[in-house]
């Protein structure tokens, strides 16, 4: 029973998920468009603060699995975003270095969080000072599998802000990874618990992040609060 709920949870998605990959025409990930996607008005037009969250497929064939996430920020009047990527080349926290709401690398990027106004604004020094003291900002920190990557910061940036009441995508590999050094706590939204053993398994329930369990970084699970699977590979699926 146990063999065959492993296939059906974790094996099943993630063929159903090459299948659709083999499918598409990418090309060469190098050319592939970078542009903005419109899901971000003009700086310049937007007087507000804003807090966005945002997560794609990430590049070539690991994008079968996988999401990158990044986090964008701007202060009420500022005249640019700020985006804030953690990436495995050179100095991994980037800043600005592409499209606020950009493509990643021709994937199209789905909000995780948004907040805008007062709420915006007040989340933002949180936001500054954990990128600013995050313990994995030395180039050759970054590890593709189980972290700490992109999601793994991303992720360490909404634990210190829990009012964003969010969760990353099961498809954010990544996320679970102890960036804390604790391998058993609260949530980062802190509204349950986790059990983290280095991110290779794990087990987390709480109201925002549902139930999960992680099995070398592949996340099957169920969404509480807003009623879907939650499939490696395939991500959410809705009931």
């Amino acid at each position: 029973m146990a063999a065959l709920a492993f296939i059906v949870l974790y094996l099943v998605p993630i063929a159903l998920s090459a299948i659709v990959y083999v499918s598409q025409s990418r090309g060469d990930w190098r050319s592939a468009d970078r542009s903005s996607t419109g899901l971000l008005p003009p700086a310049r037009t937007n007087p507000d603060a804003v807090v966005r969250v945002f997560s794609a497929r990430t590049v070539s064939w690991r994008g079968i699995i996988a999401t990158h996430s990044w986090i964008v920020i701007k202060t009420a009047d500022a005249k640019a975003y700020q985006r804030f990527d953690y990436t495995a080349w050179g100095e991994p926290i980037w800043i600005d270095r592409f499209v606020p709401d950009g493509r990643w690398f021709g994937s199209i990027p789905e909000t995780i969080f948004e907040a805008d106004g007062k709420t915006a604004e007040s989340m933002i020094p949180k936001i500054r000072e954990t990128i600013r003291t995050y313990r994995y900002a030395q180039p050759g920190d970054y590890t593709v599998w189980p972290g700490p990557n992109s999601n793994t910061f991303v992720a360490a940036v909404m634990s210190a802000v829990p009012e964003m009441k969010a969760s990353l995508p099961s498809t954010a590999i990544g996320k679970d990874f102890p960036y804390d050094g604790r391998w058993i706590g609260l949530t980062p939204s802190r509204t349950g618990i986790r059990l983290n053993l280095g991110g290779y398994c794990g087990l987390t329930v709480g109201w925002i992040e549902g139930i999960e369990l992680n099995l070398l970084g592949a996340v099957a699970g169920i969404d509480i609060r807003r009623p879907a699977l939650k499939l490696p590979a395939l991500g959410h699926i809705g009931l």
